[in-house]
Formats: C-alpha cells, structure tokens, sequence
C-alpha cells in the first residue's frame, strides 16, 4: 500500500505494513518508510 512520507516528501510504498484502528474507531494503516525509516500513517482500508 503507498503512503505520503513526510520527510522524504513523497509517496512511497509501505514497508512492514499492518491494519490499525484509531480511537475513534475508524481503520487505518502504518507501516514504516524504506527509504528514511519514519513512520508513515494512511487512514482507510
């Protein structure tokens, strides 16, 4: 699944990518950036 890296500023797909919910209930995806390493975040399936 591709992401928006923050710091590398762009998209980019997802290493070590695993289906979260957030507190109010909604699902999202986080996984790390392969290139940087930073944490990267996608709300949605």
């Amino acid at each position: 699944m591709q992401a928006y890296c923050v710091k590398c500023r762009a998209k980019r797909e997802m290493k070590d990518a695993k289906a979260i919910k957030m507190k109010n209930g909604k699902p999202a995806t986080q996984g790390t950036c392969p290139v940087c390493g930073t944490k990267m975040f996608r709300i949605g399936k």
